[in-house]
């Protein structure tokens, strides 16, 4: 979208008031994200930019699983299993609002196939001729040693293995020539845009001075890193812990209005994802450290498949030798993923070739139940941040992440450099930690909290079960805000819904007519507190309207109509904040809406 007037954005006037930080983090994903958090927990001063909306890369295009990776044991990832269940069991109890447990069933077709080729795999991270599927005792073997990793003392159930006849008693839709299933529990994330919002508000709290001064945890949206200007002064540091006389000056672009100011860091850190080298190019700090793979999804409104599911994920090898997944978010079913050689160049977009290998993959496992294409109500891909992996089939590239330091002798910002290379939603806590760690060190600074038992956001006073949820929905309730929109807010916000409570009751709302789940005020707050600029901020990664295939022309005009004031959109604006949804919807989601406006 092009370069527009605006009101003066609060988060970018917080950069603008303190134009220095010790340390400026470029990337609003759930990595750069926790990583804001964890160094404003320690008193840093901080900021952070991206260049679109937070979480609107790889971390909004995931599978929306928080799993411990099971398949990463084909690849002898032993430590990045290890990490990845303890920080799953972690998100389940300090991020309950968002994270759930996820039962997941395998169906298997086979009892010893693969058994030959496992070892070769395992050595080679290549797959040699036609896969071979994984048979029963390969499949028994996995889950038995991930058991040992995952059961967090005992509170997460071991896996169960079950014959032909009880697997179809369990899932009648299920291929009839299964042999097995194997069931076994990894959890999900259903808001990880919210998540990922949650982390960076828990930031900026942290970062708040007394009242009235600047905080020393920024962050803005839609600002990008324009480009570097080290000084003279800075050239030939040593190494050693950092002062505030060495850094860069960079120049920061508001995406919304074109406009340029110099920004000053002594640490950049650069957590781009697989946009990391691009990033180390404009800084001048040439590296060659990505290699990511594209993957994409389909979400069905289909209620046959969403009922075959029975509240599981079906987690499978297709004929391919891929591992994929369909399984249920509220009243949608998620299908996904591929995993091809991304073009940086290119669009990342779900293709017809990619929905006709899902619909494939569904029929592999359900073969009763018929999908078409008009059961599909939105799409999504994104590229993983993975490695450079050169001769490396994409599904053995290690998941795994790793920090690559660049000091100021090395690199044309005058700054030290830090590189996230990898990097899973799982372990974002963790990764995070070791990344603070690592600046912490470079500032000569101590940590001085941990964030392994903090709550994130609304998970703080979560209710503990469906009990304590209804019990929180009835005593929030009021004369104009009935049960099932008091709940929307708890699942939206978790027991931040409170505080939008709060501003809901200081004065005169309504739902708003071509939607239940939104009220003028509650846009009204977004806009004021969620750093909201475009209708794809609320549409997409505020709410889940879209993934849930919910936009209409109605609701595209009267979101515009409602935010207009907050945000200071003339007629003019609002035209052209429409035709913006409807481009985004279309090119990167295969949906189309009609536009009421002329």
């Amino acid at each position: 979208m092009s370069a527009r007037a605006a009101g003066p954005r609060a988060s970018v006037q917080g950069l603008r008031r303190r134009p220095h930080a010790r340390v400026l983090i470029v990337g609003g994903g759930i990595n750069g994200v926790g990583t804001f958090r964890d160094l404003a927990l320690q008193g840093v001063d901080v900021a952070l930019v991206e260049r679109g909306d937070y979480c609107q890369g790889a971390s909004g295009a995931s599978s929306h699983m928080i799993h411990g990776g099971i398949r990463y044991l084909e690849n002898g990832e032993f430590r990045l299993v290890r990490e990845s269940v303890v920080e799953r069991n972690r998100l389940l109890r300090i991020a309950p609002h968002y994270v759930k447990p996820l039962q997941t069933t395998i169906p298997i077709f086979s009892t010893f196939s693969g058994v030959l080729s496992a070892p070769v795999r395992f050595l080679t991270h290549k797959q040699q001729g036609k896969p071979k599927e994984r048979g029963a005792f390969l499949i028994k073997l996995g889950l038995s040693l991930y058991d040992s990793f995952s059961r967090d003392g005992g509170s997460v159930p071991r896996h169960q293995f079950r014959g032909r006849r009880k697997s179809l008693a369990d899932l009648p839709h299920l291929h009839p020539g299964i042999k097995y299933t194997a069931t076994y529990f990894d959890a999900s994330v259903h808001n990880p845009e919210r998540l990922t919002l949650d982390v960076l508000q828990d930031g900026e709290k942290a970062g708040l001075a007394s009242p009235g001064a600047p905080g020393t945890a920024r962050a803005s949206n839609y600002l990008s890193l324009h480009a570097v200007q080290p000084p003279a002064a800075s050239a030939g540091a040593g190494s050693g812990a950092v002062s505030a006389s060495t850094g860069s000056t960079v120049q920061l672009r508001d995406e919304l209005t074109g406009e340029l100011f110099d920004f000053t860091a002594d640490i950049i850190i650069n957590t781009t994802g697989a946009w990391v080298d691009l990033t180390n190019q404009a800084m001048g700090a040439a590296s060659s450290f990505m290699g990511g793979t594209k993957g994409s999804h389909i979400v069905l409104d289909h209620p046959g498949l969403l009922e075959a599911c029975q509240g599981r994920e079906i987690f499978f090898e297709h004929t391919d030798g891929r591992i994929v997944l369909i399984y249920p978010m509220g009243d949608r079913v998620l299908v996904g993923t591929t995993d091809v050689d991304a073009d940086m160049a290119q669009d990342a977009v779900c293709t017809d070739q990619e929905i006709a290998y899902f619909i494939d993959l569904i029929g592999h496992v359900f073969p009763d139940i018929t999908v078409r294409q008009e059961h599909i109500v939105y799409t999504f891909s994104g590229v993983r941040p993975l490695p450079r992996h050169d001769e490396t089939q994409p599904g053995f590239v290690s998941r795994d992440y790793r920090i690559e330091r660049r000091g100021p002798e090395h690199n044309g910002t005058g700054a030290v450099v830090l590189s996230l290379v990898g990097g899973k939603w799982t372990t974002f806590r963790a990764m995070a930690e070791h990344l603070a760690n690592d600046v912490l060190a470079e500032l000569g600074m101590e940590r001085k909290v941990s964030t392994a038992q903090l709550a994130i956001g609304g998970g703080a006073g979560f209710p503990p079960d469906g009990h304590g949820v209804q019990k929180w929905i009835k005593s929030h309730m009021s004369a104009g805000r009935d049960a099932h929109r008091t709940e929307v807010l708890l699942t939206r916000y978790g027991t931040r819904a409170e505080e939008v409570i709060s501003f809901l009751d200081a004065g005169p709302d309504r739902l708003l007519h071509s939607t239940r789940e939104l009220s003028v005020r509650e846009l009204e707050f977004m806009a004021r507190h969620e750093q909201v600029a475009h209708l794809t901020d609320v549409l997409i990664r505020r709410t889940s309207l879209a993934f849930r295939g919910l936009i209409t022309g109605e609701l595209l005009n009267e979101l515009a109509d409602v935010l207009a004031a907050p945000l200071a959109w003339d007629n003019g604006m609002k035209a052209a904040e429409i035709r913006h949804a409807q481009d985004v919807l279309e090119r990167f989601h295969r949906v189309q809406v009609d536009s009421l406006v002329g």
